[in-house]
């Protein structure tokens, strides 16, 4: 079966993703020609599958490691087996293609925990991470060859696991005459940098801080749930920023952290935005002041990420946003007004012609393609890896549809 599908020149797959805001499944079926940087790739349907409220709040559950009992993870990575494999069908009945023509599925699943930096205290330096959605549910019920849980691979080979999409990016946005930004605006935002002609050992990303999660949180608790993000970023441009707020948050030892460095919910999540919101309630800042000063945080983090980690080797023309934090018209007006001063030009994915909400999802069918070749899918120069490692693991279905 992989054999027959290494020997196709044009392949068809669905990639799958769920990232740290929890906000549902994002499933992208592609057209992929060719290999390696002569890849071409095609969007061929786009479709997010929202998680129930339920679900989404057990999901959420399992972030707290005094709740994720190893009978709740187990039954949630089989439950979002099945909900993957809906989200896989639902994308294939929009284009009107059959489960059969489908050559591959690739799923970043859920993740629930990740610990990148090194523990040595049995005697091996030990990092890991867990993603849930098990692929041989989605392989069973979609009866397509899944690969999934793919950050192990590299941190077994030393690497942090993360983040994995500079690898895709490379691929399809690397120019021979300019040095391009990347940045990913989900719940965390992370940068790659691609300098003008670079070859894959000269690639290098990393998580900038905080995307949109701390402003999630704040919407959410501002309005008891019923929303669970600033659409437009109306909230915070009615509140004011707090410059005493802002600058003591711009003191996390994070952002001055050397590279490789990932970071998460672990860090930034739920516990870090609820202190952030009880303090500045506190002080007498109201919600929407709190929602402007979060979203200009995430705006100083990345402008301060690129003045510290790239520009005093790369001058970069361009920075390419995507994510959800890409449609935050306010918190674009930020990075654009704090990247401006340096001359680095805000764009997004759409202004290409291309998906903020689908990128991702295309970068592990990507990735997944890489893998179903048996070739490396990272970049050790990027998650720090001693290796270049091929990432995934495969579930084969009993049958096919």
């Amino acid at each position: 079966m992989i054999d027959k599908i290494r020997c196709k020149s044009r392949r068809l797959a669905v990639g799958l993703m769920s990232g740290t805001s929890v906000d549902g499944i994002d499933a992208a079926l592609v057209e992929l020609e060719g290999a390696g940087e002569n890849l071409s790739v095609k969007l061929l349907a786009f479709k997010n599958t929202p998680y129930p409220p339920d679900v989404r709040e057990k999901i959420f559950s399992l972030f707290n490691p005094g709740e994720a009992t190893v009978d709740k993870v187990g039954y949630m990575n089989f439950l979002l087996g099945e909900y993957f494999a809906s989200a896989a069908l639902a994308v294939m009945e929009e284009a009107g293609v059959e489960p059969g023509c489908v050559d591959f599925i690739a799923s970043h699943g859920q993740t629930i925990w990740h610990s990148p930096e090194a523990d040595s205290s049995d005697g091996f330096p030990i990092r890991y991470t867990v993603q849930i959605g098990e692929g041989s549910v989605i392989a069973e019920r979609t009866g397509i060859p899944t690969v999934s849980d793919f950050r192990v691979a590299d941190m077994a080979a030393g690497g942090q696991g993360a983040p994995l999409v500079p690898f895709t990016e490379y691929l399809l946005y690397r120019s021979e005459d300019e040095t391009i930004l990347l940045q990913n605006i989900g719940g965390i935002g992370n940068m790659t940098v691609l300098p003008a002609g670079a070859g894959p050992e000269d690639v290098y990303a990393f998580d900038t801080g905080p995307g949109n999660m701390i402003i999630d949180a704040v919407i959410s608790a501002a309005t008891g749930g019923a929303e669970r993000f600033d659409k437009g970023g109306a909230a915070a441009a009615r509140g004011k920023i707090s410059e005493e707020l802002l600058l003591e948050l711009e003191k996390d030892p994070y952002y001055s952290a050397p590279l490789p460095k990932t970071t998460g919910r672990e860090r930034f999540g739920e516990q870090y935005a609820s202190r952030i919101i009880d303090d500045g309630l506190k002080h007498g800042l109201t919600y929407d002041d709190l929602a402007a000063t979060a979203t200009e945080l995430t705006a100083w983090s990345i402008t301060d990420a690129y003045a510290r980690y790239v520009l005093p080797n790369y001058k970069a023309s361009r920075l390419i946003a995507g994510g959800g934090g890409s449609y935050n018209a306010t918190l674009m007006s930020a990075l654009s007004r704090r990247l401006g001063g340096y001359g680095v030009e805000v764009m997004t994915q759409e202004d290409l012609g291309m998906s903020s909400d689908a990128k991702e999802a295309v970068a592990f069918a990507i990735l997944g393609d890489r893998f179903m070749s048996g070739l490396p899918n990272t970049l050790p120069s990027v998650t720090g890896a001693e290796s270049a490692a091929v990432m995934g693991k495969l579930s084969i279905p009993s049958k096919s549809r």
